[in-house]
């Protein structure tokens, strides 16, 4: 039976249908559907059980394909037979190596080498100290194993040394970069030092990988060769190297200036042919007798670094490939390894000696290297923790070993499960060594900034942008809120706020704007999109000295990217941080659309507003801007009372200065507040203590009355004072302001504001809410100001957030 259906899928790649009587899981196709679905759902649901844990996410993919091969699920004989039969795994293994080998072109994208020749000899010296030691040590295990493991004698011992020798001291350096990123490290000294020691790890593992294959020919099957034949196929492999740097190297850079000058209407070709490129080089590698994957890592080295040529072909496959295609791989990798094959208290003693020796050599010379180059001791350990990072680079090692006949089936479990136990340690232990400094902290007795509190001849504001798109915005909120007197600068920090992801992308974004200092906190550069944007827009108010503009880039995951924002506003002391709403609304052929950055962003406005040292403003965007030298703007504050209502008055304030901004204050009263008694027959019915409460208020509100008529006296006539009685309630009031159009900006305090309505946006309040909410035809774009106000109970609640993130 099982003859005749491997015959039959032999020439058969789809099936007729089950109304056929065809079972789909007898043909190629449909069943290669069926097995990455499943490989998909099983590392997506152990990455989201990981995430807490910090474990990047190749553990989860590692994991998931043990966990689907013979180790765990394939114990069931039917389920083995049926999902994942023998024939089966060249067609997996096949599309895998696809995916493998367009994923080893983004790792040679990301490996810059000019970053390794200014890393310096401090780095070079760690980096050969770590390798050399664990090199040496793999070299006594190789010794024991072959001792030890049945059929490892086999082998000849150059190829065993090498194998192993590389499988013990190879460093990951995606993996890697992408630790440092979740724990917010990649700029820091430990990280750029890191980052250039794994970079010379990986040019040191992928030389030694050639070696390795080149050395092995067919391992242990079939007869020897003349060793010529390694010595012939290493030659080869340095012969096309250099005619990929000689010749490709430069074409590609010609091809890169090419598409950026016409990517716009030819451009498609380019990147056309720089895939195609890829599979060249790959399919020469493979003909040499080393390995497909080599020849598209050198052919992602020759691509330029610099400019966009780099991102487009990152954004064109990244997703794709490291979503799709590379879990394939390591689920491939996981259906070999079988975890019954270590069987007894020797195999077991075998595991915990490739642990440790793997870990110490890592840890004990990076460690020992990096005190004599004066590093100090607890970032020397956490170099040394963090170089034990094993990954997809190691994991290919062992495939080819077993593949060759070099590695059996106990020798290539061993060293997976080394791999995925020394990796997943690596974030645990280096959190509990080298904790960064806490951002958040000491919170009740930090300082709090306002406007209404700002007594410097200077008024700094904290505008975050998510991108483009928000630069109209914010420039007429900039030239609204500038002071026409000399006696007032505004001083603005623009960040730009970028999500970092696990996406290569990500990661060669963080290295090129890297700056030593506070992490992911980067200056942007004349050759990004935006930051021209930025200059231009802003230009004319730094010439003129009317303001002072400082851009700044802040890259970081979404859970924790209002740390970054927080301590900005804290180490500048910045008055006020403007956030941009997660929606914006544009008009296209005459109809509202509205833009939606996602729930992260919103949940980024919200931490803030929970934990910024200052006020915090969010400004919905419904087409406020109007260039460098707006029209007249109508501006309206409505005015409720409370401190959040103060702020806003301050910035009105402000505004008001301008001459071509008008404001008005609208102080909305409900019918019954809008007397200043009631009548003697109605107060009878109340007993002497509601009275008491009632003059209390009275007298309250009188005295809050007096000090906005006092506040609006001082700016000469250029703020209007508008009481405005509710004829129905007060959200029909706000309502038919939002809706009427006769104002550019509404200005709304965050606080006390209450209308009998279902909230879609508590974060802004109750009238930020009704003036933000997409169905209700507000034409007006929205300012909710947040005048910072900390409790015990907000700080306690940070501080529990603090010990969460760190």
């Amino acid at each position: 039976m099982l003859s005749s259906m491997m015959n039959k899928t032999s020439i058969k790649t789809s099936s007729n249908g089950v109304w056929q009587g065809d079972n789909p899981l007898d043909y190629a196709f449909p069943l290669l559907i069926v097995q990455t679905i499943l490989i998909l759902f099983v590392c997506r649901s152990l990455a989201f059980l990981f995430k807490p844990l910090h474990q990047p996410k190749v553990i989860a993919e590692l994991m998931g394909g043990v966990l689907l091969g013979p180790s765990a699920f394939g114990r069931n004989q039917e389920y083995m037979h049926r999902i994942f039969p023998e024939w089966s795994a060249p067609i997996l293994e096949s599309v895998a190596s696809i995916g493998l080998v367009f994923f080893l072109f983004l790792v040679g994208l990301e490996l810059d080498l000019n970053s390794i020749r200014r890393s310096g000899r401090r780095a070079f010296i760690i980096a050969v100290a770590g390798i050399s030691l664990t090199f040496t040590l793999g070299v006594g295990v190789s010794y024991i194993f072959r001792k030890t493991v049945d059929g490892a004698d086999k082998v000849g011992y150059p190829q065993y040394i090498v194998f192993m020798g590389v499988a013990l001291s190879i460093t990951a350096f995606p993996v890697l970069a992408r630790i440092l990123a979740e724990l917010k490290l990649l700029t820091t000294s430990v990280g750029e030092t890191a980052m250039a020691i794994a970079a010379i790890n990986d040019v040191v593992a992928w030389i030694s990988l050639a070696l390795a294959v080149a050395l092995a020919g067919n391992g242990g099957d079939g007869p020897s060769k003349s060793p010529l034949i390694s010595v012939w196929v290493l030659l080869s492999g340095v012969v096309f190297v250099a005619f990929m740097v000689v010749a490709v190297k430069p074409a590609m850079n010609c091809v890169a200036r090419r598409w950026s000058s016409q990517h716009e209407t030819g451009g498609e070709a380019y990147i056309c042919l720089t895939l195609g490129g890829v599979l060249v080089a790959s399919f020469v590698t493979d003909f040499i007798g080393i390995h497909a994957i080599f020849g598209a890592f050198v052919f992602g080295l020759t691509v330029p670094k610099g400019g966009d040529f780099s991102g487009r072909l990152i954004a064109r496959i990244e997703d794709f490939v490291s979503c799709l295609l590379l879990p394939l791989y390591f689920a491939s990798s996981g259906l070999k390894t079988d975890v019954a094959k270590i069987n007894g208290a020797e195999a077991w003693g075998l595991l915990v000696l490739v642990i440790t020796a793997a870990s110490a050599g890592k840890i004990i010379g990076t460690f020992a290297v990096a005190m004599m180059c004066k590093i100090p001791a607890r970032e020397s350990i956490t170099l040394g923790v963090l170089m034990n990072t094993k990954g997809l680079v190691e994991l290919i090692v062992l495939n080819i070993g077993k593949d060759k006949k070099v590695l059996n089936d106990e020798a290539f479990t061993i060293l997976v499960l080394m791999a995925i136990f020394t990796t997943f340690l690596t974030t645990p232990a280096v959190m509990a060594i080298y904790r960064p400094p806490r951002r958040l902290s000491a919170v009740a007795g930090r300082r709090r900034h306002s406007i209404s509190a700002n007594s410097s001849d200077e008024l700094r504001i904290l505008a975050c942008i998510h991108g483009p798109a928000n630069i109209p915005s914010l420039v007429n909120f900039i030239e609204s809120t500038r002071s026409t007197t000399k006696s007032s600068r505004l001083k603005v920090y623009i960040t730009h706020l970028v999500e970092l992801t696990e996406r290569s992308s990500s990661i060669i974004m963080v290295r090129r704007w890297r700056k030593n200092g506070f992490p992911f906190i980067n200056r942007l550069r004349q050759v990004t999109e935006l930051s021209n944007q930025v200059a231009l827009a802003f230009q004319v108010y730094s010439q003129l000295g009317r303001v002072i503009i400082r851009s700044a880039k802040a890259i970081s995951s979404l859970a924790t990217m209002h740390e970054d924002i927080c301590h900005v506003a804290e180490e500048k002391m910045v008055a006020m941080i403007v956030l941009p709403f997660h929606k914006r609304w544009r008009k296209i052929d005459g109809q509202d659309e509205v833009e939606n950055v996602g729930q992260g962003w919103r949940g980024v406005n919200r931490r803030v507003l929970e934990g910024a040292p200052c006020s915090v403003a969010v400004l919905v965007d419904r087409g406020y801007s109007g260039g460098g030298a707006p029209a007249v703007q109508n501006v309206c504050i409505l005015f409720f009372g409370g401190p959040d209502d103060w702020e806003a008055l301050e910035l009105g304030g402000r505004m008001a200065e301008h001459p071509a901004v008008k404001v008005a204050v609208i102080r909305m009263m409900t019918s019954s507040s809008s007397s200043s008694s009631y009548s003697k027959g109605e107060s009878q019915s109340f007993n002497n203590t509601a009275i008491t409460n009632m003059n209390t208020l009275a007298e309250k509100e009188n005295d809050e009355v007096g000090e906005l008529e006092e506040f609006i006296s001082r700016w000469e006539g250029r703020m209007e004072l508008v009481a405005k009685v509710a004829a129905n309630t007060i959200e029909d009031e706000i309502l038919g302001i939002g809706r009427s159009g006769d104002y550019n900006l509404i200005i709304v305090g965050k606080g006390l504001c209450q209308v009998a309505r279902l909230a879609e946006h508590p974060e802004l309040g109750p009238a930020g809410d009704l003036l933000a909410s997409s169905n209700l035809g507000i034409v007006s774009s929205v300012l909710v100001v947040q005048k910072q106000l900390f409790t015990q109970a907000k700080v306690a609640k940070i501080n529990m957030e603090e010990d969460v993130i760190v």
